[in-house]
């Protein structure tokens, strides 16, 4: 399921997004190997932002997005963040986690 942000990202400004990853049985989780891409509604891809790893996985982290990544253009006002991982537990090893989130940008007037 995807979750629609209410605070919108100004354009080319800064934005953070925090991941809280748990496991089945709704318990915190550090997963093994975190990856994110960001892209606009039609799937393209914003700023080569694609299967970007996060070098210290935790069960809560911030990606911060910033500058080109919050920058309109012929992207339209909307993204979306896909947050990716794996993780182990009784259950299994190298287990799925997905989620996406969907924001939009304030179109600022004067900025170029």
């Amino acid at each position: 399921m995807t979750t629609t942000l209410t605070t919108v990202a100004q354009e080319e400004g800064t934005y953070i997004i925090t991941a809280a990853f748990t496991d089945e049985g709704d318990s915190a989780v550090t997963p093994n190997v975190i990856t994110w891409t960001l892209t606009d509604r039609d799937g393209d891809v914003i700023n080569s932002r694609e299967d970007v790893s996060v070098d210290t996985p935790a069960s809560s982290i911030d990606i911060v997005l910033s500058g080109d990544d919050l920058a309109i253009g012929t992207n339209g006002i909307s993204r979306v963040l896909l947050v990716e991982a794996t993780y182990d537990s009784d259950a299994g090893s190298d287990l799925p986690l997905k989620g996406q989130v969907r924001f939009n940008i304030d179109d600022y007037v004067a900025v170029t």
